[in-house]
């Protein structure tokens, strides 16, 4: 890959702690990117809660144009409590994009590193490095927007299941295990989550999950129960190694492995797409420590690190493996003991600390 290619990168800064944590996240890259000499090009896009209260619009058409020709979208947290639509719901636009660009895959990298603060007793606990994908465009969001309050007596929601964007999932998640497999020298393994015992909706997705696997023999396919499958999250995650879910099961899945890392602010994750990715922080706006700088960056620098690893992978580019790997041997470093942590981790280091502390390890 040439060294005089550049990357158009579409940022939206989002709400609240927002801002603040993608402003460093944008240097850090600025960063990386000369270290192993590649360029990136920043478009910030407008869209957010805010935005919707002061244009009515939470997504123009205009970013997602954008952000559709785009090489890749940074997205920063979105939402506030206290700015909803009429039906009481909240702004979302970061789901918005996921049906906009046909992002069905939610990553969603669930991994301890040594140092790291956690809940779990067990030392294996330090062993949990699995991924969760989540089916971001169907399930119980696929009609988010259409759910009924009949006779103000009772209210429905409608589950979708199709076997075409199933079967897109399905060969994600065993194209990553295998990848996982080659990388770390051990057998890959798919786990696919549902509620099948009792929802004919779930029997179908597993059934789908079941005929995919025939078609990636090297890799081991396990199925589960989403109530088990949470008690063995906090037994023995350790065990896991790709796991695939619906999208309201992954959603709250996701938050529980950032439980287990010992925080929200550790989580990044992707939504991705056959032609499009979005990265962004798991956690919230957290409008409560806004502009008091106390927000933990790194699940938006991981974030960033995902972002350049998936970036390498589509266009064959190792010079940002290289990047990614940069960004969270930081992270890594930092939660081994080199740095104060932020007050969600036990510390009380603020945002310009930490945000520090990582950009000079990237500098060396």
């Amino acid at each position: 890959m040439s060294s005089n290619r550049v990357y158009r990168i579409a940022l939206f800064d989002g709400d609240g702690i927002g801002p603040e944590i993608m402003a460093p996240t944008r240097t850090v890259l600025d960063i990386v990117s000369k270290r192993v000499g590649r360029k990136l090009e920043f478009e910030t896009l407008p869209a957010g809660a805010q935005h919707y209260a002061e244009t009515g619009e939470a997504l123009p058409a205009s970013s997602i144009d954008a952000a559709r020709d785009a090489d890749a979208i940074l997205l920063s947290a979105m939402g506030l409590p206290n700015i909803r639509k009429q039906d009481g719901t909240e702004i979302t636009p970061q789901i918005d994009l996921r049906f906009a660009l046909g992002l069905y895959a939610g990553v969603r990298p669930v991994k301890l590193y040594k140092g790291q603060p956690t809940p779990l007793a067990d030392p294996r606990a330090f062993e949990t490095d699995f991924v969760l994908i989540r089916e971001s465009t169907e399930g119980l969001f696929a009609h988010m927007h259409e759910g009924k309050v009949v006779d103000n007596n009772y209210a429905t929601e409608t589950l979708r299941i199709t076997r075409a964007t199933s079967e897109k999932l399905f060969d994600f998640a065993f194209r990553l295990a295998g990848q996982r497999a080659a990388k770390r020298g051990t057998p890959g393994r798919v786990t696919c989550v549902d509620k099948a015992n009792v929802f004919r909706s779930f029997w179908f997705f597993r059934s789908i999950f079941e005929e995919r696997a025939k078609a990636f023999p090297d890799i081991a396919a396990d199925s589960a129960y989403v109530d088990a499958f949470a008690m063995w999250m906090v037994q023995k995650p350790w065990e896991f190694d790709v796991v695939v879910t619906e999208n309201m099961f992954g959603d709250i899945l996701s938050d529980l492995g950032a439980g287990i890392m010992g925080s929200l602010g550790l989580a990044p994750s992707a939504d991705i797409g056959n032609e499009h990715a979005v990265f962004q922080p798991c956690h919230g706006s957290a409008p409560d420590i806004a502009g008091k700088g106390l927000a933990n960056p790194l699940a938006m620098f991981l974030s960033a690190g995902m972002m350049l690893e998936w970036l390498a992978g589509e266009h064959e580019d190792s010079a940002l493996s290289e990047g990614a790997r940069m960004i969270e041997g930081a992270v890594s470093e930092i939660l081994n003991g080199g740095a104060p942590l932020t007050r969600d981790l036990g510390g009380n280091a603020g945002t310009g600390q930490m945000s520090d502390a990582v950009m000079s390890r990237v500098s060396a």
